[in-house]
């Protein structure tokens, strides 16, 4: 299991949470001062919910499945490097610390500890889901990082102005909670679908649409936490069989209201490749209070 030293909160007293050594099992554990203890799951992850844990839907392991397939082979790549060059330059160069919050699979923030490692940054990566399923991925895609079961939505287990950036792509934004976390000097980088996204193949899979204005939205969400520095369009072609466009709107939201059964069947008439263009808006903000300082 990783130790990097993170800046990580027990859920339950709130005190700095340390790596403990392992578990008697031989999984790792974190412990704070009260004698909370979190052992890792044998699939690497910790899970701190505590309580009644969460009332949010998780993604499930079929959707996870589809997720890390479709990923794997690399079809978002130009994504994940665009997140990786936005984030990569403004972190120090000694003991940085990225919270990537709604990890998924671990395949974006793999690509960025990849980046990072080439141009000489030590990054200690915290990776938070809500999905077990996800983490299991994740754990063993970046075994460096510490990977938590969370509902980011709940005050997040990490200290004040303790993290250099945060990435957040396809997932909840807790602009409060983001804003604690990070060092005044730090960056959130955030991605979003545009109007069109996938449109060609949306409509025949089940797919939810891309509400109109969702930028301005996002925007206002984040203040008075932050303020926009950049945003940028990334769009690039996608050619897939019916098999993976099958796995791209199942891996989604579709996939909680539908079963992958029934979109491949919607598809099949499909000819191949299946043609879809992605496009995304990397924005990336920095808190608010360090315009004022």
């Amino acid at each position: 299991m990783p130790a990097p030293k993170l800046p990580l909160l027990c859920p339950v007293c709130f005190q700095p949470l340390e790596p403990a050594g392992p578990h008697p099992s031989g999984h790792g554990r974190l412990l704070c001062g009260s004698s909370h203890s979190f052992d890792a799951a044998r699939q690497g992850y910790f899970n701190l919910l505590v309580g009644k844990g969460t009332a949010f839907e998780a993604d499930t392991a079929e959707m996870v499945e589809a997720r890390f397939n479709f990923l794997g082979k690399g079809h978002y790549l130009p994504l994940a490097e665009a997140v990786a060059a936005a984030v990569v330059p403004a972190l120090p160069r000694d003991r940085a610390v990225v919270l990537d919050s709604g990890t998924g699979t671990g395949h974006y923030l793999r690509v960025l500890l990849d980046a990072a490692a080439a141009n000489g940054r030590e990054v200690a990566a915290l990776g938070l889901d809500i999905s077990k399923f996800a983490l299991r991925r994740a754990a063993r895609l970046n075994p460096e990082a510490v990977n938590l079961a969370w509902d980011v939505w709940q005050p997040l287990p990490v200290k004040d102005n303790s993290v250099d950036a945060v990435t957040v792509i396809f997932a909840p934004r807790n602009a409060p909670e983001f804003a604690r976390v990070l060092r005044p000097a730090g960056l959130l980088a955030v991605v979003t679908p545009r109007p069109g996204h996938l449109a060609s193949i949306a409509e025949p899979a089940g797919m939810l649409g891309i509400e109109e204005g969702k930028e301005n939205r996002l925007a206002g969400a984040m203040e008075p936490h932050f303020t926009i520095e950049s945003a940028r369009d990334i769009d690039f072609p996608l050619a897939l069989t019916r098999q993976e466009a099958a796995d791209l709107a199942f891996m989604g939201p579709a996939g909680h209201h539908s079963d992958r059964t029934a979109i491949a069947a919607r598809l099949e008439g499909q000819p191949e490749p299946v043609l879809a263009e992605a496009r995304f808006r990397l924005t990336v903000f920095r808190p608010a209070t360090a315009r004022t300082q």
